[in-house]
């Protein structure tokens, strides 16, 4: 008879469902198969779920029970011994399907009655969440679990828990859909219906792929858990796909119809079950990692293939136990098995560092150049290229089953990862201890966030994260706050993807129809007119719809449109090449790489580099290339003050901060240049506060002020400054000799001092 369902419990065993009343327990791995249990005649399974493993922070090993649908109307609660525990009346009619959410609080069960119902977890009725008038075909959990998808004829609907909530309700297909798919990792919804088609749908129901028909309805469809992957099910039919909808493969086993695709706990293989009686196992080949001349490929469960493109050499590693995750990049190649990790150097294939692992099933591997993290269901871990666990970061709330490389991002010296609970904090670790960074204060932004990376040269104190919320504005912030908040800028709109280079601080990205590479995004903290500048733009539409930028190595970026072809592009290595002299502070092979190329893009980079690190002779060379005379002028002005103070202070608002300025000035004794600042910026107010706190230079401020507004033709309208004019005559040649007064003091103070001074 047809099998009905089937659902794993751990890596290496399955359960299965079937019309001829059998639950069967299969093991891919020595292919035994027996029987667990005969049910009643009268009970037809449809679906199955196993209870959620690991939860209230114990982490079993395996799942102990699951829920079995069937068409009498009931669900039953079954041990994983085949004991029936409970038997519920649940609706009229087949209960068509149903789900444990992923903390194992609750049920939904939908019907051909039309209901979708909440239970508990002993198989109490909490609520009617909903009813209609036509059968609910499939149900799922939103990744919070506190929204329940759901199909109603040719619609999806998405209702949340809570009453008088908003409910979304779209028209998805052009025929019935039979089964959907939430993924909690990265939100992305699926669907299979009666139109022949599958599509993905983001949460908030906007269409990201919709595929061709097939010639029959497509009868499952389901996610791997890490997100990456998922597998249509269909008569005579099994195709794998990527999270963005393209298909990796199609096979055409002969299975009959397959009515449910189950994908084990490693993502590394999928059960079907099948119409004809047959349960199909399928196991993923042949996943491909490439970084600059290596290309490597899992040949066969345990076994990967190493070509290196330049002198066609080729290695095979065998590995004791199954390959799940990999990662290649900075010159490693990091492998995580079922029980082992394995750490390869591309310049020595034949001896790997080997270590076991605590948890098991790793599901994210992400490298640095210094490090590399795995992530699995107990927590995060850093560990060196040597083998050595560095440090396990943690933070409240920490789930790390449904992070994935856009929710962490690693470097050299920081780790930083999304919340879940709310998406609009950032925590920050420190790497090699593992501890929050700076104040311990995690980076809160005004939207939710959807994608972070963090990037991976230069100094620590100067490391920054780029991050895109959820309205697809690109935003840049740095990494260390001492208390002090650091301003959030945003440096681009409507982008679709992200990622920084590996050998220097350049980030690129798409942002709606045009590829751009910002060479050096520390501009807006410099001199934000500047950014436009430093800029290269390029078409995108060849990209067409939706792609994603897969790497970003050496001048290299490496595109992946919508249709799964990889589209490769280079851009300029020059400035990558000043990036490289600035860090070693070589100015003057700067001004001379520049000179070569005579790009205004390269000038500008030079420009801000060079006021970022105060080199104003260079910053000086690079204004005048680009014709920013006012820029070159105002430096001018800065190299003749008298004292390293002001020149510091003049740097600081030249790159618009102000309050920094005025601080340090004050901080070094120069009340009168503070003061005069201010006036400068026309800060009337915070002029006669620092003039009246310091007893000094009041008139100097009420005259400058008085002057300010007889140029305007106007009159004195603030009470503070009429209060302090009270009686007070202002004598210009006695404020000229007290300003001069000021100067020379600051003059005496500077030679005072030669050793600061030079």
């Amino acid at each position: 008879e047809l099998v009905s369902c089937v659902g794993w419990t751990t890596a290496d065993e399955l359960y299965s469902c079937s019309d001829d009343h059998q639950i069967m327990k299969w093991n891919p791995v020595t292919s035994e198969t027996t029987r667990v249990v005969k049910l009643p005649d009268d009970v037809y399974p449809i679906d199955m779920h196993w209870f959620p493993r690991g939860v209230g922070g114990k982490k079993q090993s395996q799942a102990e029970s699951f829920v079995l649908t069937s068409s009498d109307g009931k669900f039953h609660l079954i041990s994983k011994l085949g004991r029936v525990e409970k038997s519920v009346e649940a609706h009229c009619g087949a209960v068509l399907a149903g789900r444990w959410n992923y903390e194992g609080t609750a049920l939904v069960t939908v019907g051909e009655d039309g209901q979708v119902k909440i239970w508990s977890k002993s198989g109490m009725l909490r609520s009617t969440l909903a009813q209609q008038g036509t059968p609910v075909y499939s149900v799922s959990w939103a990744p919070d679990s506190d929204k329940v998808l759901y199909t109603s004829g040719k619609q999806l609907v998405i209702k949340p828990l809570q009453p008088n909530a908003k409910v979304l309700q779209w028209k998805a297909h052009d025929g019935l859909i039979l089964k959907t798919d939430w993924n909690s990792v990265n939100d992305l919804i699926l669907s299979a219906g009666e139109d022949c088609k599958y599509k993905v749908w983001d949460s908030f129901g906007r269409a990201l792929y919709s595929s061709q028909p097939h010639e029959y309805p497509l009868t499952s469809i389901a996610w791997a858990l890490d997100g990456e992957l998922f597998a249509v099910g269909s008569f005579n039919t099994l195709r794998l796909c990527d999270k963005t909808g393209w298909s990796y493969a199609l096979e055409k086993p002969n299975t009959g119809s397959i009515f449910t695709i189950s994908w084990s706990i490693d993502g590394t293989q999928l059960a079907g079950a099948c119409g004809n009686g047959h349960v199909i196992f399928a196991h993923v080949v042949e996943q491909h990692w490439e970084w600059k001349n290596f290309e490597i490929t899992l040949i066969k469960r345990r076994t990967m293939k190493v070509h290196n493109v330049i002198n066609d050499a080729v290695d095979l590693l065998e590995f004791r136990d199954r390959v799940i995750k990999a990662s290649l990049s900075y010159g490693y190649l990091v492998v995580s098995t079922s029980l082992q990790c394995y750490v390869f150097s591309t310049k020595n294939w034949n001896t790997p560092l080997i270590f076991d692992l605590k948890e098991g099933t790793v599901s994210l591997i992400l490298q640095a150049e210094r490090h590399f993290l795995l992530v699995d269901g107990g927590g995060l871990y850093l560990y060196s290229y040597e083998g050595r666990l560095i440090s396990s970061p943690k933070y409240p709330g920490m789930r790390t089953d449904i992070l994935n490389a856009q929710t962490v991002s690693l470097s050299n010296d920081t780790l930083a990862v999304k919340d879940k609970a709310d998406e609009k904090v950032i925590f920050i670790f420190e790497a090699l201890s593992g501890k929050p960074l700076g104040d311990g204060k995690p980076l809160t932004h005004k939207t939710e966030i959807v994608e972070i990376a963090l990037d991976q040269k230069g100094l620590t104190n100067e490391r920054k994260i780029a991050f895109i919320d959820k309205n697809r504005d690109l935003f840049i912030t740095s990494v260390k706050r001492f208390g002090k908040e650091q301003k959030i800028v945003k440096i681009g709109t409507m982008v679709q993807s992200l990622a920084w280079n590996d050998t220097s601080n350049i980030l690129c990205g798409i942002q709606d129809s045009r590829f751009t590479v910002w060479y050096y995004p520390n501009t807006v903290y410099v001199d934000k007119d500047l950014l436009p500048k430093t800029l290269y733009e390029k078409d995108a539409s060849e990209f067409s719809k939706n792609p994603q930028i897969v790497s970003f190595v050496g001048n290299q970026i490496t595109i992946r449109r919508a249709d799964g072809s990889l589209v490769h592009l280079h851009i300029s290595p020059y400035p990558a090449i000043l990036h490289d002299y600035v860090s070693t502070s070589r100015w003057e092979d700067g001004v001379r790489l520049c000179r070569f190329v005579k790009d205004q893009t390269l000038w500008a980079c030079l420009a801000a580099m060079a006021v970022a690190n105060k080199d104003m002779t260079t910053a000086e060379i690079a204004y005048a290339a680009i014709g920013e005379i006012d820029k070159v002028q105002y430096i001018n002005s800065i190299k003749d003050l008298p004292s390293k103070e002001s020149r510091m202070a003049h740097m600081l608002l030249f790159s618009g901060n102000t309050q920094e300025a005025e601080t340090l000035l004050l901080q070094s004794g120069l009340v009168y240049q503070a003061i005069q600042v201010n006036i400068n910026l026309y800060n009337w107010e915070r002029a006669l506060d620092l003039a009246v706190k310091h007893r000094t230079h009041v008139d100097t401020v009420l005259a400058y002020r008085q002057k300010f507004l007889e140029d305007f033709g106007k009159k004195e309208t603030n009470q503070r400054f009429l209060q302090y004019a009270e009686g007070l005559e202002v004598d210009w040649n006695k404020i000229k000799a007290k300003i001069e007064m000021e100067i020379a003091k600051e003059r005496e103070r500077a030679a005072a001092s030669p050793a600061v001074r030079t």
